[in-house]
């Protein structure tokens, strides 16, 4: 894939991501998006938040990882962040679920909309493995390319230190398998849909565990709410 201009992320992660684009399954996955688009076919997020990932969150910036699968595939939904909806939308079932377990865990009062970025602009690396996918056609893009580009970045990352990863699942846990868990935190639990959520997800304590050690590390604690309203 010749580039005409960088794609929308922050310029740490395009130095860091750059030989990628040159890649065979590259253009591929662009071939396939090309062909996607010329049916017609809706892809969500927009071309312009496909990255918005790695354009909020710079890669010097990562302390924390969430990993997600793909984006939501509902019109307006995705954003390009792993489990977040913009303002405005309806908070989806699994955001729903890590909002009460953030209650339960912190005793704070959750957000009143899905909006993540302000998770994003302090360091969390909201991750999705596919970063598109077909209008109301879950799944529909993985297997074309996406699951290797989101490889190179936790490898990018598992050569960093102290880097809390989240891995809800089992498809979260395979993929993060290779993360090194003696120079990082790798928390792991069911994932959070309504379908598991009961199964060891809520009780985790995730969000506590993880901005303990981040402040044993010499790092700021994640807000996970913006306004803190003790319970």
């Amino acid at each position: 894939m010749t580039l005409k201009k960088r794609p929308a992320m922050h310029i740490s992660w395009f130095e860091a991501l750059q030989s990628e684009f040159n890649e065979e399954y590259m253009e591929d996955l662009r071939n396939f998006l090309i062909d996607k688009k010329s049916k017609n076919e809706v892809i969500y997020p927009p071309n312009e938040k496909i990255f918005n990932c790695l354009e909020i969150t710079p890669l010097d910036s990562v302390k924390l990882v969430i990993l997600g699968q793909d984006p939501y595939h509902g019109k307006g939904q995705a954003n390009g962040l792993a489990f977040s909806v913009d303002k405005g939308m309806t908070v989806p079932p699994s955001l729903l679920n890590i909002f009460k377990e953030i209650k339960s865990d912190l005793r704070l009062e959750p957000p009143r909309h899905g909006d993540l970025t302000f998770w994003a602009d302090q360091g969390v690396l909201l991750l999705n493995s596919v970063l598109t996918v077909g209008k109301g056609s879950p799944g529909s893009h993985a297997g074309q390319g996406w699951e290797i580009f989101t490889d190179k970045i936790i490898k990018v990352l598992n050569g960093k230190e102290n880097i809390v990863f989240m891995l809800w699942g089992s498809y979260a846990q395979k993929k993060g398998s290779n993360i090194d868990p003696k120079i990082h935190k790798v928390l792991k639990a069911p994932h959070p849909s309504p379908l598991s959520a009961h199964r060891g997800f809520f009780g985790c304590k995730h969000f506590s565990q993880a901005n303990v050690y981040l402040e044993n590390n010499g790092k700021l604690p994640i807000r996970w709410v913006e306004e803190n309203q003790i319970i």
